[in-house]
């Protein structure tokens, strides 16, 4: 199960009803933030949640409503006295924008893993976490994310009796390990069903609709979208400014074939979001307006049985 927090749907700059773009999953004990827009930890202790747990940090670009919140929320984690490092993933530059926004939090009681995205896309193995990061088409340097739990197949109790090989090495077979004994390679697949499906959910803002998007979120549980503009007269802006309109994001949806379709990072200049969901739905009809505070449990497909 994968907890997933939407805590800020705006964009550019904060409001008193919407917060600054930030995403919060939890999974197995782990944190994961997306982005820290200004009002990210308002928004994390009004969703009853904590940044002590936050083990991993990924920034989509180095605007200032997707980082501006960093500083504080260091500062916080630190004052909770974290000890375990924390990994921060993000495009070129990483390391220099943080340090520098860190001239007002210099000294942390943890230490900071930088990985920088290399080329168009990578994939990183994190506390479980499958992580995608993917380029996306915005006026400066900038990317989307899949997260992604994986499944192993089911233990096949009757191939593993097969195996001549004691039980106490069974264990490691299921874990995906490969065992030797008696001169003999043993593998996984020998004793595990096929895989099964896991949970997917991509997480996209600022970009105009791209091929690389459609991918990366391709029959995803859940996809989480920037939809900057909703009236049809803005269509120019979106183009000139590298944002998506509500419409242009549920043809993502539909093209990708989500489940799920929560719209975000919303111009302050958009009121009464929800009467153009009308026709936003007739795209896509698992469509809805993403709020802050948001929340949702993706759970493994057997399990919404």
């Amino acid at each position: 199960m994968l907890d997933v927090c939407l805590l800020g749907t705006g964009g550019m700059m904060p409001l008193p009803y919407r917060w600054l773009t930030a995403l919060m999953t939890r999974f197995n004990g782990s944190s994961l933030l997306i982005d820290c827009g200004e009002g990210t930890q308002v928004a994390m202790k009004k969703a009853g949640l904590s940044s002590k747990p936050i083990d991993i940090m990924c920034f989509t670009h180095y605007h200032a409503d997707h980082i501006s919140g960093l500083p504080g929320m260091l500062l916080t984690m630190g004052n909770a006295e974290r000890t375990e490092p924390l990994t921060m993933i993000g495009p070129k530059g990483l390391e220099r924008v943080v340090n520098a926004l860190r001239t007002i939090a210099p000294e942390l009681p943890f230490e900071i893993n930088y990985i920088e995205i290399e080329g168009n896309e990578q994939t990183f193995h994190i506390n479980g976490y499958e992580i995608h990061a993917f380029r996306v088409n915005h006026n400066v340097l900038c990317y989307g994310y899949t997260i992604e739990i994986k499944r192993a197949g089911k233990f096949q109790l009757e191939k593993a009796m097969e195996l001549p090989i004691p039980r106490n090495f069974w264990g490691k077979l299921q874990h995906g390990e490969c065992v030797e004994y008696e001169g003999v390679v043993y593998t996984p697949d020998m004793v595990m069903g096929a895989r099964r499906k896991g949970i997917k959910l991509t997480y996209c803002t600022d970009t105009r609709p791209t091929n690389s998007l459609v991918e990366a979120a391709e029959g995803a549980d859940l996809l989480i979208c920037e939809g900057m503009y909703a009236e049809p007269d803005k269509l120019v802006k979106a183009k000139q400014y590298k944002h998506m309109t509500f419409y242009e994001a549920a043809k993502i949806a539909k093209s990708a074939q989500v489940k799920e379709l929560w719209l975000t990072h919303f111009s302050p200049s958009l009121v009464h979001a929800e009467n153009y969901m009308k026709d936003v739905c007739a795209i896509f009809p698992q469509a809805s307006l993403g709020k802050d505070g948001r929340t949702v449990e993706l759970k493994y497909e057997e399990d919404e049985l």
